[in-house]
């Protein structure tokens, strides 16, 4: 198993690591990594592996063939690690701070938005939920409003975990319809926004999260647009 640092400090921006594999489509399976894999909507981390005499470009990270892999996936034509040496993991941060920013803001619309969600997907520029939402929000302008007043009331962001059990008894922390957590490795992860009497979202996510809502910074609404008889996808901006 690659041991996922990211999960326990996301602001760890670069870390030691050795190669225990590499995979048949040349992905680098490393002991312990900063690399977020593609999952939950939310992109694989890129950045670079350097080593003693070289050094690659890493275009994204991907689960990996064995249960806990992480596989990092150089650019096409890059040298490779060989297995067994010691590399620097560094992550293109710019890229990734947007990504938990992003994520954090998608918790917050979907509390905003009280509604069963039917998908989403997240970038370094925006992203976007999907709603079970027969008819459009009647009043766009407080929606955005309400969501940047969670914005700015710099909520703490935290993770806790539970156990498969817990979270079969309590349905109501799973807004995905169509995406169930995943379970059976005996615990699952929940990120709380807010803390105590004053939490305003707890939902099962192994994504990466900004440290407090404050953090998420400037956001606005992008389009309302039909998606089938039902959906509705509401995008998400950045504003920087």
């Amino acid at each position: 198993m690659t041991e996922p640092l990211f999960r326990e400090d996301a602001y760890l921006a670069e870390c030691e690591a050795r190669v225990v594999a590499i995979t048949e489509d040349g992905g680098i399976v490393l002991d312990r990594t900063v690399f977020y894999p593609t999952g939950g909507g939310q992109p694989g981390d890129s950045g670079t592996l350097s080593w003693d005499g070289g050094e690659c470009w890493i275009v994204t990270a991907v689960k990996g063939d064995q249960p806990g892999e992480i596989a990092h996936t150089p650019r096409e034509g890059e040298a490779l690690p060989p297995v067994g040496a010691t590399v620097k993991a560094a992550l293109n941060w710019p890229r990734r701070l947007r990504h938990m920013r992003m994520h954090t803001a998608l918790h917050l619309l979907s509390v905003v938005i009280p509604l069963p969600v039917t998908g989403g997907s997240i970038n370094h520029e925006k992203g976007r939920l999907d709603f079970d939402m027969p008819e459009p929000p009647e009043d766009r302008e407080a929606l955005e409003a309400r969501l940047k007043a969670l914005i700015a009331a710099d909520h703490p962001v935290s993770s806790e975990w539970i156990s498969d059990d817990e979270l079969e008894a309590n349905p109501g922390l799973v807004k995905t319809m169509a995406v169930k957590p995943p379970m059976g490795q005996g615990r699952v992860r929940l990120v709380r926004i807010g803390a105590g009497e004053g939490t305003v979202d707890l939902q099962p996510c192994g994504g990466t999260h900004v440290r407090s809502t404050a953090q998420v910074g400037a956001v606005s609404l992008g389009k309302i647009e039909k998606k089938g008889k039902q959906n509705r996808r509401v995008t998400l901006l950045i504003d920087d």
